[in-house]
């Protein structure tokens, strides 16, 4: 295939150049299952697609979309928004980051490098800084407006592959490419705003200020259902919906996942799919509960990418047939 190259050397080793990253490595057959010695993420003859122009609407979630445009439709918010990033300083985000947090460099973390490398030329992106943050939270997030920072906790790099470490670089650049950075700053500062002792401060009052009730809660709607058009992205980088999968049953379970049946967790998943879309009481209390949150529940995220591989769509976007949802609304 055109993305694997092996040869034999005369010591027995093969070469294999990284469906992921170029690099050539060399192999031995009784040396298990090989990592690229750049990336680290497996070896594989299997192809790796890149995409050359990208449309973030071939992959946006619908309620992205719509979200999004009922954020946009409330008198004020950009110009509020603008000015709370302009007070509050995007400068501010680098200076915190590279005062408190590892930089990731090609010879500092190199493998994390590498892996944001192949987020960025799959999906088309310019490369963002990186770094990553002694934090007991599991999460990792994006910020930043002209220049976007992205940023992991070091308690999610721990429990996570190299494939799904992969996959959250990707799900963060895919905020990038889809142009999600100035809203999600906002709503990640209202996020912090809520967790740590901001309260009482000077920048608590001028979010209250600057943005009404409306806004934040519409802020915070539009925030969780960007969340499911960047796992779309992360499955297009990774091309493996079961990396998605696992990625979220490690949210789910933490380091209990490894005693998790990944099948089961599957089907908790489109059961749960399941009765929200048939049982009214169902969908009212994951609705109400899901509102005070900014990220969706993992198990609906699983449920929907699920969603969108059975329904014919990743696939057809694989293969360059796919219509943008404009193309699509045109076409109706």
């Amino acid at each position: 295939m055109a993305d694997f190259e092996s040869s034999i050397g005369q010591n027995g080793s093969t070469a294999v150049r990284c469906r992921y990253c170029g690099q050539l490595n060399q192999t031995r057959a009784d040396g298990g299952q090989p990592k690229c010695g750049r990336c680290r993420l497996l070896l594989s003859d299997e192809p790796h697609k890149k995409f050359a122009d990208l449309d973030k609407h071939e992959y946006v979630h619908p309620l992205d979309s719509r979200a999004l445009a009922a954020l946009r439709a409330i008198p004020g918010i950009d110009v509020a928004v603008k000015k709370l990033l302009a007070v509050t300083g995007e400068s501010a985000i680098h200076v915190i980051f590279m005062a408190s947090a590892v930089r990731v460099t090609p010879h500092q973390c190199p493998d994390l490098h590498a892996k944001l490398q192949v987020a960025c030329t799959t999906l088309g992106v310019d490369m963002p800084e990186l770094y990553v943050q002694q934090n007991p939270v599991v999460n990792a997030f994006t910020g930043g407006v002209e220049r976007p920072v992205i940023v992991l906790h070091s308690s999610l790099l721990e429990r996570l592959t190299d494939e799904e470490v992969l996959a959250v670089i990707a799900h963060e650049v895919g905020h990038i490419h889809a142009e999600h950075v100035l809203y999600l700053t906002v709503a990640r500062l209202l996020e912090a705003l809520a967790n740590v002792a901001l309260t009482a401060a000077p920048v608590a009052a001028l979010v209250a200020q600057l943005l009404s009730g409306t806004m934040r809660a519409a802020l915070l709607a539009w925030a969780r259902r960007a969340e499911l058009s960047c796992d779309r992205a992360a499955l297009l980088v990774t091309q493996d919906a079961d990396v998605i999968g696992r990625t979220m049953m490690k949210l789910c379970g933490g380091t209990f996942a490894s005693k998790v049946d990944y099948d089961q967790f599957l089907q908790q998943a489109r059961d749960f799919q399941k009765g929200y879309d048939e049982k009214a009481l169902d969908r009212f209390w994951a609705d109400i509960i899901a509102s005070g949150l900014t990220h969706p529940f993992p198990i609906w995220r699983v449920s929907e990418i699920l969603k969108w591989v059975d329904s014919g769509e990743y696939k057809r976007l694989m293969e360059g047939t796919a219509q943008s949802a404009a193309d699509q609304s045109a076409a109706a």
